[in-house]
Protein backbone atom coordinates (compact mmCIF):
# COMPACT_ATOMS: atom_id res chain seq x y z
CA UNK A 1 0.00 0.00 0.00
CA UNK A 2 2.90 2.73 0.92
CA UNK A 3 4.49 1.87 -2.77
CA UNK A 4 0.96 2.98 -4.19
CA UNK A 5 0.84 6.30 -2.23
CA UNK A 6 3.94 7.50 -3.18
CA UNK A 7 3.64 7.01 -6.73
CA UNK A 8 0.28 9.00 -6.55
CA UNK A 9 2.17 11.16 -4.30
CA UNK A 10 4.85 12.20 -6.82
CA UNK A 11 2.45 13.39 -9.03
CA UNK A 12 3.49 10.40 -11.89
CA UNK A 13 0.63 9.70 -14.31
CA UNK A 14 -1.73 7.36 -13.14
CA UNK A 15 -1.09 4.14 -15.93
CA UNK A 16 1.75 4.19 -14.46
CA UNK A 17 0.57 2.18 -11.03
CA UNK A 18 1.94 -0.78 -11.34
CA UNK A 19 -0.92 -3.28 -12.10
CA UNK A 20 0.71 -6.02 -9.61
CA UNK A 21 0.80 -3.85 -6.67
CA UNK A 22 -2.75 -3.30 -6.78
CA UNK A 23 -3.68 -6.95 -7.10
CA UNK A 24 -1.42 -7.54 -4.35
CA UNK A 25 -2.30 -5.13 -2.12
CA UNK A 26 -6.33 -6.10 -2.67
CA UNK A 27 -5.27 -9.81 -2.08
CA UNK A 28 -3.24 -9.14 1.42
CA UNK A 29 -6.71 -8.09 2.29
CA UNK A 30 -8.45 -10.47 1.27
CA UNK A 31 -10.54 -9.40 -1.60
CA UNK A 32 -11.18 -10.39 -4.59
CA UNK A 33 -8.46 -9.64 -7.22
CA UNK A 34 -9.21 -10.79 -10.46
CA UNK A 35 -10.96 -9.49 -13.15
CA UNK A 36 -10.84 -5.84 -11.31
CA UNK A 37 -8.47 -3.92 -13.40
CA UNK A 38 -6.99 -4.10 -17.00
CA UNK A 39 -3.77 -5.60 -17.40
CA UNK A 40 -0.44 -3.29 -18.45
CA UNK A 41 -1.41 -4.17 -22.16
CA UNK A 42 -4.59 -3.44 -22.28
CA UNK A 43 -3.58 0.19 -19.92
CA UNK A 44 -0.73 0.83 -22.81
CA UNK A 45 -3.53 1.16 -25.65
CA UNK A 46 -5.21 3.40 -23.55
CA UNK A 47 -2.36 5.61 -22.43
CA UNK A 48 -1.27 5.50 -26.21
CA UNK A 49 -4.68 6.28 -27.77
CA UNK A 50 -6.25 8.56 -25.13
CA UNK A 51 -4.75 11.95 -25.51
CA UNK A 52 -5.37 12.11 -29.06
CA UNK A 53 -9.42 11.57 -28.50
CA UNK A 54 -9.43 14.01 -26.22
CA UNK A 55 -7.32 16.42 -27.88
CA UNK A 56 -10.31 16.71 -30.06
CA UNK A 57 -12.58 18.21 -27.80
CA UNK A 58 -12.76 22.08 -27.92
CA UNK A 59 -11.02 23.84 -24.55
CA UNK A 60 -14.86 24.67 -23.79
CA UNK A 61 -16.08 21.15 -23.79
CA UNK A 62 -13.16 19.97 -21.64
CA UNK A 63 -13.46 22.94 -19.00
CA UNK A 64 -16.57 21.31 -17.73
CA UNK A 65 -16.43 17.86 -18.17
CA UNK A 66 -15.69 16.40 -15.22
CA UNK A 67 -17.27 12.85 -15.83
CA UNK A 68 -14.84 12.56 -18.85
CA UNK A 69 -11.68 13.58 -15.83
CA UNK A 70 -13.03 10.28 -14.10
CA UNK A 71 -13.35 8.96 -17.35
CA UNK A 72 -9.40 9.07 -17.97
CA UNK A 73 -8.51 8.40 -14.23
CA UNK A 74 -10.51 4.98 -14.74
CA UNK A 75 -8.65 4.05 -17.57
CA UNK A 76 -5.64 5.27 -16.32
CA UNK A 77 -6.15 3.09 -13.04
CA UNK A 78 -7.45 -0.02 -15.37
CA UNK A 79 -11.14 0.39 -13.97
CA UNK A 80 -12.59 0.02 -17.76
CA UNK A 81 -16.21 -0.09 -16.13
CA UNK A 82 -15.97 2.40 -13.82
CA UNK A 83 -14.72 4.38 -17.16
CA UNK A 84 -17.63 3.69 -19.12
CA UNK A 85 -19.66 4.45 -16.54
CA UNK A 86 -18.30 7.83 -16.22
CA UNK A 87 -18.68 8.31 -19.90
CA UNK A 88 -22.55 7.53 -20.05
CA UNK A 89 -22.80 10.37 -17.53
CA UNK A 90 -21.12 12.47 -19.41
CA UNK A 91 -23.25 12.00 -22.63
CA UNK A 92 -26.24 12.21 -20.39
CA UNK A 93 -25.32 15.70 -19.01
CA UNK A 94 -24.54 16.46 -22.51
CA UNK A 95 -27.94 15.11 -23.95
CA UNK A 96 -29.98 17.18 -21.44
CA UNK A 97 -27.69 20.54 -22.52
CA UNK A 98 -29.12 19.80 -26.12
CA UNK A 99 -32.73 18.90 -24.57
CA UNK A 100 -32.31 22.28 -22.77
CA UNK A 101 -31.24 24.24 -25.81
CA UNK A 102 -34.23 22.86 -27.78
CA UNK A 103 -37.24 23.28 -25.50
CA UNK A 104 -38.03 21.87 -21.81
CA UNK A 105 -42.07 21.84 -22.96
CA UNK A 106 -41.54 20.31 -26.10
CA UNK A 107 -39.13 17.41 -24.74
CA UNK A 108 -40.93 16.95 -21.58
CA UNK A 109 -44.92 17.01 -24.34
CA UNK A 110 -42.74 13.94 -26.23
CA UNK A 111 -41.08 12.04 -23.47
CA UNK A 112 -43.92 12.08 -20.37
CA UNK A 113 -47.32 10.74 -20.29
CA UNK A 114 -50.41 12.94 -19.69
CA UNK A 115 -50.78 11.90 -16.58
CA UNK A 116 -47.73 12.80 -14.69
CA UNK A 117 -46.33 15.92 -17.35
CA UNK A 118 -47.59 18.16 -14.80
CA UNK A 119 -44.85 17.38 -12.62
CA UNK A 120 -41.79 17.91 -15.26
CA UNK A 121 -41.39 22.18 -16.24
CA UNK A 122 -37.68 22.70 -15.05
CA UNK A 123 -34.14 21.39 -15.80
CA UNK A 124 -34.04 19.41 -12.23
CA UNK A 125 -36.73 17.97 -13.87
CA UNK A 126 -34.34 16.16 -16.40
CA UNK A 127 -32.92 13.83 -13.82
CA UNK A 128 -35.97 11.90 -13.47
CA UNK A 129 -36.25 11.17 -17.27
CA UNK A 130 -35.09 7.25 -17.47
CA UNK A 131 -31.74 7.24 -19.72
CA UNK A 132 -33.52 5.19 -22.42
CA UNK A 133 -36.31 7.43 -22.91
CA UNK A 134 -33.71 10.62 -23.07
CA UNK A 135 -32.28 8.50 -25.81
CA UNK A 136 -35.30 8.12 -27.77
CA UNK A 137 -37.26 11.19 -27.62
CA UNK A 138 -33.99 13.30 -28.84
CA UNK A 139 -33.93 10.72 -31.34
CA UNK A 140 -37.51 11.58 -32.24
CA UNK A 141 -36.89 15.17 -32.09
CA UNK A 142 -33.79 14.91 -34.31
CA UNK A 143 -31.58 16.02 -31.75
CA UNK A 144 -29.39 13.33 -32.33
CA UNK A 145 -29.45 11.66 -35.88
CA UNK A 146 -30.73 7.55 -35.97
CA UNK A 147 -26.83 6.28 -36.42
CA UNK A 148 -26.04 8.32 -33.31
CA UNK A 149 -28.96 6.52 -31.41
CA UNK A 150 -27.99 3.03 -32.20
CA UNK A 151 -24.54 3.39 -31.01
CA UNK A 152 -25.56 5.09 -27.90
CA UNK A 153 -28.78 2.60 -27.25
CA UNK A 154 -25.86 -0.38 -27.29
CA UNK A 155 -23.35 1.60 -25.38
CA UNK A 156 -25.98 1.89 -22.57
CA UNK A 157 -27.01 -1.54 -22.92
CA UNK A 158 -23.17 -2.60 -22.39
CA UNK A 159 -23.17 -0.07 -19.04
CA UNK A 160 -26.45 -1.49 -18.26
CA UNK A 161 -24.83 -5.31 -18.62
CA UNK A 162 -21.55 -4.66 -17.59
CA UNK A 163 -20.78 -1.21 -16.11
CA UNK A 164 -19.77 -0.83 -13.02
CA UNK A 165 -23.10 -0.03 -11.80
CA UNK A 166 -24.26 -3.46 -12.84
CA UNK A 167 -22.78 -6.37 -10.68
CA UNK A 168 -21.05 -8.58 -13.52
CA UNK A 169 -17.79 -10.82 -14.35
CA UNK A 170 -17.58 -9.56 -18.19
CA UNK A 171 -14.52 -7.73 -19.27
CA UNK A 172 -14.29 -5.09 -21.07
CA UNK A 173 -11.01 -3.95 -23.29
CA UNK A 174 -9.14 -1.00 -24.30
CA UNK A 175 -10.51 -0.52 -28.01
CA UNK A 176 -14.18 -1.58 -26.86
CA UNK A 177 -13.55 1.66 -24.42
CA UNK A 178 -12.07 3.46 -27.09
CA UNK A 179 -14.50 3.11 -29.67
CA UNK A 180 -17.45 3.81 -27.05
CA UNK A 181 -15.56 7.49 -25.67
CA UNK A 182 -14.92 7.91 -29.56
CA UNK A 183 -18.60 7.71 -30.45
CA UNK A 184 -19.93 9.62 -27.54
CA UNK A 185 -17.22 12.48 -28.46
CA UNK A 186 -17.84 12.85 -31.81
CA UNK A 187 -21.30 12.04 -31.99
CA UNK A 188 -22.68 13.54 -28.93
CA UNK A 189 -20.09 16.49 -27.51
CA UNK A 190 -19.27 17.82 -31.23
CA UNK A 191 -22.95 16.99 -32.23
CA UNK A 192 -25.55 19.78 -32.75
CA UNK A 193 -29.67 19.49 -32.83
CA UNK A 194 -30.32 19.09 -37.03
CA UNK A 195 -31.95 22.45 -38.79
CA UNK A 196 -35.26 21.02 -38.40
CA UNK A 197 -34.94 20.87 -34.56
CA UNK A 198 -33.63 24.34 -34.60
CA UNK A 199 -35.65 25.52 -36.26
CA UNK A 200 -38.91 24.20 -34.25
CA UNK A 201 -37.22 25.31 -31.26
CA UNK A 202 -37.29 28.99 -32.91
CA UNK A 203 -40.47 28.40 -33.92
CA UNK A 204 -41.85 27.93 -30.43
CA UNK A 205 -39.70 30.72 -28.89
CA UNK A 206 -40.79 33.35 -31.83
CA UNK A 207 -44.71 32.84 -31.28
CA UNK A 208 -44.56 32.86 -27.04
CA UNK A 209 -42.89 36.55 -27.82
CA UNK A 210 -44.99 37.71 -30.74
CA UNK A 211 -46.00 41.13 -29.36
CA UNK A 212 -49.21 41.61 -32.22
CA UNK A 213 -50.99 39.41 -34.05
CA UNK A 214 -49.66 37.68 -36.90
CA UNK A 215 -50.92 39.63 -39.75
CA UNK A 216 -51.67 37.18 -43.13
CA UNK A 217 -48.50 37.73 -44.90
CA UNK A 218 -46.42 36.33 -42.37
CA UNK A 219 -49.31 33.76 -41.83
CA UNK A 220 -48.19 32.85 -46.08
CA UNK A 221 -44.97 32.56 -45.12
CA UNK A 222 -44.92 30.49 -41.37
CA UNK A 223 -48.26 27.75 -42.87
CA UNK A 224 -46.17 26.67 -46.12
CA UNK A 225 -42.86 25.84 -43.92
CA UNK A 226 -45.07 24.31 -41.48
CA UNK A 227 -46.25 21.88 -43.71
CA UNK A 228 -42.58 21.02 -44.79
CA UNK A 229 -42.32 19.72 -41.53
CA UNK A 230 -42.27 15.78 -40.43
CA UNK A 231 -45.99 14.87 -39.40
CA UNK A 232 -43.82 13.78 -36.06
CA UNK A 233 -42.40 17.38 -35.42
CA UNK A 234 -46.04 18.78 -35.80
CA UNK A 235 -46.93 16.39 -34.01
CA UNK A 236 -44.81 17.87 -31.06
CA UNK A 237 -45.86 21.22 -31.95
CA UNK A 238 -49.35 21.00 -31.78
CA UNK A 239 -49.19 19.43 -28.44
CA UNK A 240 -46.88 22.31 -27.17
CA UNK A 241 -48.99 24.53 -28.16
CA UNK A 242 -52.31 23.24 -26.91
CA UNK A 243 -50.40 23.64 -23.65
CA UNK A 244 -49.70 26.85 -24.45
CA UNK A 245 -53.45 27.90 -25.15
CA UNK A 246 -55.01 26.28 -22.32
CA UNK A 247 -52.46 28.07 -19.45
CA UNK A 248 -54.33 30.25 -17.45
CA UNK A 249 -50.55 32.44 -18.10
CA UNK A 250 -51.48 32.98 -21.71
CA UNK A 251 -52.13 36.24 -23.25
CA UNK A 252 -55.26 36.96 -25.32
CA UNK A 253 -52.77 37.81 -28.48
CA UNK A 254 -50.24 34.38 -28.12
CA UNK A 255 -53.97 32.71 -27.91
CA UNK A 256 -55.21 34.18 -31.14
CA UNK A 257 -52.11 33.43 -33.09
CA UNK A 258 -51.96 29.51 -31.69
CA UNK A 259 -55.61 30.16 -33.64
CA UNK A 260 -54.18 31.31 -36.02
CA UNK A 261 -52.04 28.40 -36.66
CA UNK A 262 -53.38 25.53 -34.81
CA UNK A 263 -55.71 23.95 -37.81
CA UNK A 264 -52.68 23.88 -39.92
CA UNK A 265 -51.08 22.09 -37.47
CA UNK A 266 -53.87 19.94 -36.65
CA UNK A 267 -53.97 18.76 -39.82
CA UNK A 268 -50.56 18.15 -40.72
CA UNK A 269 -50.03 16.50 -37.33
CA UNK A 270 -50.59 12.40 -36.46
CA UNK A 271 -53.62 11.01 -35.10
CA UNK A 272 -52.05 9.31 -31.91
CA UNK A 273 -50.97 12.74 -30.98
CA UNK A 274 -54.81 14.30 -31.31
CA UNK A 275 -56.27 11.07 -29.58
CA UNK A 276 -53.50 12.04 -26.82
CA UNK A 277 -55.05 15.45 -26.66
CA UNK A 278 -58.09 14.42 -26.24
CA UNK A 279 -57.73 12.50 -23.12
CA UNK A 280 -55.77 15.23 -22.03
CA UNK A 281 -58.72 17.40 -22.53
CA UNK A 282 -60.84 14.21 -20.70
CA UNK A 283 -58.17 14.80 -17.65
CA UNK A 284 -59.29 18.05 -17.44
CA UNK A 285 -62.82 17.58 -16.62
CA UNK A 286 -61.94 14.84 -14.59
CA UNK A 287 -59.96 16.66 -12.76
CA UNK A 288 -62.18 19.78 -12.40
CA UNK A 289 -59.66 21.98 -14.15
CA UNK A 290 -62.38 24.14 -15.21
CA UNK A 291 -60.74 26.80 -17.14
CA UNK A 292 -58.50 25.03 -18.57
CA UNK A 293 -61.29 22.65 -19.46
CA UNK A 294 -63.35 25.12 -21.04
CA UNK A 295 -59.82 26.57 -23.34
CA UNK A 296 -59.01 22.68 -24.76
CA UNK A 297 -63.08 22.83 -26.22
CA UNK A 298 -62.34 25.65 -27.78
CA UNK A 299 -58.97 24.56 -29.19
CA UNK A 300 -60.64 21.46 -29.85
CA UNK A 301 -63.22 23.32 -32.12
CA UNK A 302 -61.27 25.80 -33.55
CA UNK A 303 -59.25 23.06 -35.02
CA UNK A 304 -62.42 20.70 -35.50
CA UNK A 305 -61.06 18.21 -33.81
CA UNK A 306 -63.65 16.45 -31.22
CA UNK A 307 -64.10 13.23 -32.98
CA UNK A 308 -60.37 12.79 -31.27
CA UNK A 309 -61.85 12.82 -27.62
CA UNK A 310 -62.58 9.84 -25.77
CA UNK A 311 -65.89 8.00 -27.28
CA UNK A 312 -66.98 8.04 -23.54
CA UNK A 313 -67.20 12.03 -23.75
CA UNK A 314 -68.36 12.04 -27.39
CA UNK A 315 -71.55 10.01 -26.50
CA UNK A 316 -72.41 12.31 -23.15
CA UNK A 317 -71.63 15.35 -25.23
CA UNK A 318 -73.37 14.36 -28.39
CA UNK A 319 -76.58 13.25 -26.01
CA UNK A 320 -76.42 16.92 -25.18
CA UNK A 321 -76.91 18.36 -28.30
CA UNK A 322 -79.06 16.52 -29.24
CA UNK A 323 -81.37 17.64 -26.28
CA UNK A 324 -80.48 21.26 -27.11
CA UNK A 325 -80.99 21.08 -30.97
CA UNK A 326 -84.80 19.33 -30.73
CA UNK A 327 -84.88 22.20 -28.11
CA UNK A 328 -83.85 24.89 -30.64
CA UNK A 329 -86.17 23.34 -33.34
CA UNK A 330 -89.43 23.40 -31.16
CA UNK A 331 -88.47 27.34 -30.00
CA UNK A 332 -88.75 30.81 -31.34
CA UNK A 333 -86.43 31.97 -33.63
CA UNK A 334 -85.59 28.18 -34.54
CA UNK A 335 -83.34 29.18 -37.73
CA UNK A 336 -80.68 31.22 -35.53
CA UNK A 337 -80.69 28.68 -32.82
CA UNK A 338 -80.47 25.51 -34.67
CA UNK A 339 -77.07 26.61 -36.34
CA UNK A 340 -74.56 26.81 -33.63
CA UNK A 341 -75.73 23.68 -32.58
CA UNK A 342 -75.43 21.18 -35.39
CA UNK A 343 -72.49 23.16 -36.25
CA UNK A 344 -71.08 22.20 -32.49
CA UNK A 345 -72.35 18.38 -32.98
CA UNK A 346 -70.75 18.01 -36.74
CA UNK A 347 -67.38 18.75 -35.19
CA UNK A 348 -67.61 15.86 -33.57
CA UNK A 349 -68.38 13.68 -36.93
CA UNK A 350 -65.70 14.04 -39.41
CA UNK A 351 -66.39 10.80 -40.57
CA UNK A 352 -68.62 7.70 -40.95
CA UNK A 353 -66.78 5.97 -38.24
CA UNK A 354 -67.50 8.91 -35.78
CA UNK A 355 -71.08 8.71 -35.01
CA UNK A 356 -71.47 6.42 -31.91
CA UNK A 357 -74.31 3.67 -31.92
CA UNK A 358 -75.39 4.82 -28.08
CA UNK A 359 -76.60 8.05 -29.24
CA UNK A 360 -77.20 7.25 -32.92
CA UNK A 361 -80.68 6.49 -32.44
CA UNK A 362 -81.90 10.13 -31.17
CA UNK A 363 -79.60 11.74 -32.86
CA UNK A 364 -80.38 10.63 -36.40
CA UNK A 365 -83.76 11.22 -35.81
CA UNK A 366 -83.39 15.47 -34.40
CA UNK A 367 -81.50 15.55 -37.62
CA UNK A 368 -83.73 14.60 -39.71
CA UNK A 369 -86.85 16.47 -38.16
CA UNK A 370 -84.40 19.79 -38.74
CA UNK A 371 -84.18 18.46 -41.87
CA UNK A 372 -87.88 18.27 -42.71
CA UNK A 373 -88.27 21.59 -41.18
CA UNK A 374 -91.28 23.18 -39.50
CA UNK A 375 -93.29 23.72 -43.07
CA UNK A 376 -92.95 27.00 -43.11
CA UNK A 377 -92.37 28.96 -46.45
CA UNK A 378 -90.05 31.41 -45.49
CA UNK A 379 -86.73 28.94 -46.47
CA UNK A 380 -88.93 26.06 -46.86
CA UNK A 381 -88.90 25.99 -43.33
CA UNK A 382 -85.46 24.77 -42.94
CA UNK A 383 -82.53 26.90 -41.34
CA UNK A 384 -80.68 27.89 -43.95
CA UNK A 385 -77.36 27.66 -42.38
CA UNK A 386 -78.13 24.28 -40.51
CA UNK A 387 -79.11 22.98 -43.61
CA UNK A 388 -75.79 22.11 -45.51
CA UNK A 389 -74.72 20.94 -41.99
CA UNK A 390 -77.70 18.17 -42.24
CA UNK A 391 -76.89 17.34 -45.08
CA UNK A 392 -73.22 16.51 -44.22
CA UNK A 393 -74.76 14.86 -41.43
CA UNK A 394 -76.77 12.26 -43.26
CA UNK A 395 -74.12 11.96 -46.30
CA UNK A 396 -71.71 10.43 -43.25
CA UNK A 397 -74.18 8.01 -42.43
CA UNK A 398 -72.97 4.59 -42.26
CA UNK A 399 -75.43 1.94 -43.80
CA UNK A 400 -75.32 -0.05 -40.70
CA UNK A 401 -77.45 3.16 -39.51
CA UNK A 402 -80.16 2.21 -42.50
CA UNK A 403 -82.83 0.19 -41.12
CA UNK A 404 -82.97 2.48 -37.90
CA UNK A 405 -82.98 5.33 -40.39
CA UNK A 406 -86.17 3.66 -41.99
CA UNK A 407 -88.07 2.45 -38.81
CA UNK A 408 -87.70 6.02 -37.79
CA UNK A 409 -89.70 7.28 -40.79
CA UNK A 410 -92.71 5.03 -39.74
CA UNK A 411 -92.93 6.99 -36.18
CA UNK A 412 -96.00 8.97 -35.63
CA UNK A 413 -93.28 12.14 -35.25
CA UNK A 414 -92.45 11.92 -38.05
CA UNK A 415 -95.34 11.08 -40.46
CA UNK A 416 -96.95 14.17 -38.34
CA UNK A 417 -94.22 15.99 -40.28
CA UNK A 418 -94.70 14.73 -43.20
CA UNK A 419 -99.05 16.29 -43.59
CA UNK A 420 -97.22 19.45 -44.80
CA UNK A 421 -96.36 19.74 -48.31
CA UNK A 422 -93.07 22.13 -48.08
CA UNK A 423 -92.06 19.24 -45.50
CA UNK A 424 -92.48 16.33 -47.52
CA UNK A 425 -90.15 17.80 -50.60
CA UNK A 426 -88.06 18.69 -47.93
CA UNK A 427 -87.42 15.29 -46.78
CA UNK A 428 -87.72 13.83 -50.29
CA UNK A 429 -84.53 16.06 -50.88
CA UNK A 430 -83.12 14.01 -48.06
CA UNK A 431 -83.88 10.97 -49.59
CA UNK A 432 -82.48 11.23 -52.22
CA UNK A 433 -79.13 12.56 -50.74
CA UNK A 434 -79.18 9.24 -48.15
CA UNK A 435 -79.87 7.06 -51.47
CA UNK A 436 -76.82 7.89 -53.47
CA UNK A 437 -74.90 6.94 -50.44
CA UNK A 438 -76.10 3.48 -50.28
CA UNK A 439 -74.61 -0.27 -51.67
CA UNK A 440 -77.05 -2.26 -50.67
CA UNK A 441 -79.83 -2.94 -53.07
CA UNK A 442 -83.08 -3.45 -50.59
CA UNK A 443 -82.08 -0.47 -48.86
CA UNK A 444 -81.83 1.82 -52.26
CA UNK A 445 -85.84 -0.26 -53.26
CA UNK A 446 -87.00 0.94 -49.96
CA UNK A 447 -85.71 4.50 -50.61
CA UNK A 448 -87.07 4.49 -54.08
CA UNK A 449 -90.08 3.90 -53.57
CA UNK A 450 -90.90 6.45 -50.71
CA UNK A 451 -89.39 8.81 -53.09
CA UNK A 452 -92.00 7.87 -55.85
CA UNK A 453 -94.54 7.89 -53.55
CA UNK A 454 -94.59 10.12 -50.71
CA UNK A 455 -95.56 13.37 -53.34
CA UNK A 456 -98.95 11.96 -53.61
CA UNK A 457 -99.08 9.38 -50.31
CA UNK A 458 -97.98 10.56 -47.18
CA UNK A 459 -98.83 7.57 -45.68
CA UNK A 460 -96.34 5.80 -48.15
CA UNK A 461 -94.33 4.22 -45.16
CA UNK A 462 -96.96 2.08 -44.31
CA UNK A 463 -98.12 0.69 -47.44
CA UNK A 464 -98.17 -3.06 -47.37
CA UNK A 465 -95.93 -2.87 -50.35
CA UNK A 466 -92.96 -0.43 -48.36
CA UNK A 467 -93.57 -3.07 -45.67
CA UNK A 468 -92.92 -6.07 -47.95
CA UNK A 469 -89.60 -4.71 -49.19
CA UNK A 470 -88.41 -3.69 -45.60
CA UNK A 471 -89.47 -6.78 -44.49
CA UNK A 472 -85.78 -8.51 -44.14
CA UNK A 473 -84.81 -5.64 -42.16
CA UNK A 474 -87.81 -4.45 -40.17
CA UNK A 475 -89.79 -6.30 -38.20
CA UNK A 476 -93.64 -5.05 -38.70
CA UNK A 477 -96.11 -6.13 -35.83
CA UNK A 478 -98.63 -8.11 -36.75
CA UNK A 479 -102.29 -5.90 -35.99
Amino acid sequence: MSEIYKIEKEDQLVVGVPEKNIVTFLESIGLPSDNIIANDEQRAIINKNLPDLIANLPDEIKSDARYLSKYVVGAGFGLFDYSLNAIWNEVTLALRKKVIAYGLDIFYDAAVGPSIRSSYSSEEDLAGIKDKTLLTTCNKLELISDTTYKKLSHILDMRNDIGISHPTNAIINAYELLGWLSTCVKEVLHDQPSERAIQIKGFIDNIKTQATVLDQNVLDSVVPELQKLSSYHCSRILQTVFGIYVSEDTSPTLRKNISLIAPTLWDASQDAIKNKLGIILQGYKTNLHTYKYEKGNDFFDLVNGNSYRPKTEVISVLSDLTDDLISANAGYDNYYHEAPIITKIMTYLSSPTDLPAEVSKDLIEVVMQCRIGRGYSHENGVSPKGKPLYDKFFGLMREEFIPEFIHLITTTRIRTKLRNGISVRQFIELLTLVRSTLVTERYIEALDYLIAKLPTNAEAMLDAEFKKITSSFLSWKQK
